[in-house]
Order: structure tokens, then sequence, then C-alpha cells
């Protein structure tokens, strides 16, 4: 007998939700083949078999949670059933290979091993078996081969592509696993639904409330005249597309604009651990993704290091993966400073709140054309209203509003970013 437990989850997360048993009792598995999917707070994960054998006992059922090292099945590596009986076929179709004509079935031998949820997500993005190179035993594609081949450079867009890329992350954003079922409203209907929060929903709830608990949260607010930004964007979009396969969006100037300054204030970029002030020298840029079953935060590491198209190429991948469900939890671990951008969604101006331990992060807004002074003219301008919510208890506010203001400077004058980069 060999057991299934449930492996570590990753940085902080002891617990996990069963979300679906992808083989039943009774079922064959081989030595790497996913069995059964969990849902943690950041990641939803595939368990696989260990051992070959018989899938003899489930001991949790769907919707159960558990922590780590806990016993989720057992196989049993003899071959035979619950009853001690050697397994039936799993289906009709093994059926009808078993009479089937030679031919049909040496195709059948030849169709590329992998497991349901590779095989699911490939043909929702009509990803070729047959050309992904899989990593599991005996050459089986697993999810994160199929996850792999979709994050494969591709070539340089085509002028209509290259326009579509150029925009903002969440307006190309994959299909998503469907929303729960929801009564349909008639008039005079009070029909209620109950619906069990996700782990990343539980989440997300504990983490904002323990933010605002705390921390000494406080925001300062700027806007900001992107006539420059935009200008200089749209004069080198379809050049910067041309060359690095990937469009020109803003969010990599704020980026850099985000590293420029922090490295001017210092305390933005640290978190408190017990009654200590941990300063960092390195930029970890975590860029908040509205996704499905919840807003998560993957990281751009080392973001100083990167040019503007590797940033932006980030951006996109996060998003693209977010969507279809394929981060990881690597990508989500750790960050010291968090953007995030309502503006996509139509926001005009909004208070972000802190991304713990983290003890800043800097909201950016939709963009809208204004009446504003301009060297004593009145013009019409595209403005953006900014916002950065910060830990006072380190932060003080002459520097979160001096910080604020050199994000400002540097996005009404791009060109030093330039210098600074």
């Amino acid at each position: 007998m060999s057991d299934i437990v449930v492996p570590q989850l990753g940085e902080s997360v002891v617990e996990a939700r069963v979300a679906k048993w992808l083989k039943k009792e009774g079922d064959r598995v081989e030595v790497g083949e996913a069995v059964v999917e969990l849902e943690t707070e950041k990641i939803d994960l595939e368990v696989s078999a260990e051992r070959a054998g018989v899938l003899a006992s489930i001991k949790r059922q769907e919707g159960e949670d558990v922590k780590i090292g806990e016993l989720l099945a057992v196989i049993d590596e003899s071959g035979a059933g619950a009853n001690g009986s050697a397994p039936k076929p799993a289906s009709k179709a093994a059926e009808v290979v078993a009479t089937a004509p030679a031919t049909a079935v040496a195709s059948a031998a030849d169709a590329p091993k992998a497991t349901p949820t590779a095989k699911r997500m490939a043909k929702d993005h009509d990803v070729d078996l047959g050309s992904v190179q899989g990593s599991g035993t005996g050459g089986r594609v697993m999810k994160q081969d199929v996850q792999g081949a979709l994050g494969a450079p591709a070539a340089a867009p085509a002028p209509a592509a290259t326009k579509q890329a150029a925009a903002a992350p969440a307006a190309a954003k994959p299909a998503a696993p469907a929303a729960p079922v929801r009564p349909a409203a008639r008039p005079g209907d009070r029909t209620e639904q109950r619906v069990r929060m996700t782990k990343r929903r539980a989440t997300i709830a504990r983490r904002l409330v323990e933010a605002q608990r705390t921390a000494a949260m406080l925001t300062t607010f700027n806007e900001i005249d992107m006539t420059a930004l935009m200008s200089l964007r749209q004069r080198r979009k379809e050049a910067f597309a041309k060359q690095h396969g990937v469009g020109l969006g803003i969010a990599s100037f704020f980026v850099k604009a985000s590293i420029a300054a922090l490295k001017l204030f210092p305390p933005l970029n640290a978190e408190i651990q017990g009654d200590e002030i941990v300063y960092k020298s390195y930029h970890d840029i975590g860029m908040a993704v509205g996704a499905e079953g919840g807003l998560v935060v993957p990281v751009i590491r080392d973001a100083a290091t990167m040019s503007f198209a590797q940033i932006e190429q980030a951006i996109r991948d996060f998003a693209a993966r977010a969507g279809n469900g394929t981060l990881t939890l690597e990508d989500l671990t750790g960050g010291t400073f968090t953007i995030t951008n309502g503006g996509v969604f139509g926001s005009l101006l909004s208070t972000p709140i802190l991304n713990p331990p983290q003890v800043a992060i800097l909201g950016l807004h939709k963009i809208e054309d204004r009446v504003v002074p301009v060297n004593g003219q009145v013009a019409i301008r595209p403005m953006m209203y900014v916002a950065l919510s910060y830990d006072h208890r380190i932060v003080d506010g002459r520097e979160a509003v001096q910080f604020l203001v050199k994000i400002k400077d540097y996005i009404e004058d791009p060109g030093h970013l330039f210098l600074e980069s």
C-alpha cells in the first residue's frame, strides 16, 4: 500500500481544500499521474501518485479542508481493487480499444501521455500535446509542461496584434473558470443562495482586515499629467513592439518610476519584523491582478535589473496565467512593494490597502481628460489620480508625499526614467 498525503504547499501556506478528485476508487493510476486537485489560498495544485497501482480508498472528500501531511488516499500497489480483485476496465472506451483493429490500437498507443489537467489545459488553449515535451515519468505531459508551452516566446506580432498587445493586461484576459451559478432573478423573487468562500477569497478577507488592524495605514494623493508619457508611447509603440515582440503599455513606466523613487526613500521598500526595520536593497515589485477567483499579486523579482520590454512581458505573462489558473506559489511569494491599477476597470480614485508585510502600495487610476491650468492658460490634458497608502509606523507623511511627488516628476518627464535606468 502507498499513501497519498497533502504535500508542502509553499511559504506560509499550511492548509488546503480538496477541490476535485481526478480519479475514483478502483481506478488505475500510474506513477506521476495527477490524482486530486487541492485549492490553497494562493493557487490550485495537483497531487500526483508516487507509486503505480489502484486507488483503493479515498480518505478525504471534495470540499474538506486538509493540512500538510494529512492522508488523502491509499493506493494498492498490487493492482487489486478494494475487494482484492483485479480492477475492471475503467470505461466502455477501454473495451472498445480491446476489440478494435490493430491499427486503431497502435494509434492509441502513439497518443501522447498526459495528466487529465494537462489534457484539459491543452484542449482549452489549442495546444498540440504531441509537440509538448513531457517532464513526468515515461515522458508524461504534466500541467507545468503545457503551461511552459503557453508561455513560450512567440514571433513578433502582426500590426493588428501589436495594437491589441499594447492594451492593458486585463483587456486580453484568457477564458477563466465559470463563476458559481446564481439563481435567476425574477420580479418579486426573494431567492437566496449560500456559497462557501474559496480558500483564496477567505484569505483575502482575512489579510485585508489584518492589514487595517495591525498597520497605521494612511493614504496620500496626487495627480499626474500623462501628456508626455502618452506622447512618448504613441511615438514609440510600433517600433517597440516590432523590436521586442510585446506592446508598450504604461505599467512598465510606473514600475521604473517606483523603483527610482524607492531608491530615494528606502523605508517604503522595507518591512517591520518585531521591533526592527528590515531595509531591502533589492526591488521585487508585486503587480495586483484581478483574477476570476480573487485578487492575486504575482511578483516581478529584481525588477530594477530589467528592461522596459522585460517588465511588459512579465506583466502580460502574469495576467494571462492569472486568467488560466497557472500561476505558481513562487510567482506569488514575497514582494517589497506593490502596484495596483484600478484604472483598467474604470476607477477614478481609491485608497489601496497594504499588502503585508509590505509598508507601501501605489494605486493607479483611470486616465481622464480634464481642464487644468498650464502656464497660466486653460488646457485639456489626460490626467490620472494616483494614491499611495503607507504604514505610518515607519514612513512619515513627509516621505510619503515626497515619494509620490517623485513618481509624478518621473512620469511627467519620462526621460528621467531612462537616465535613472
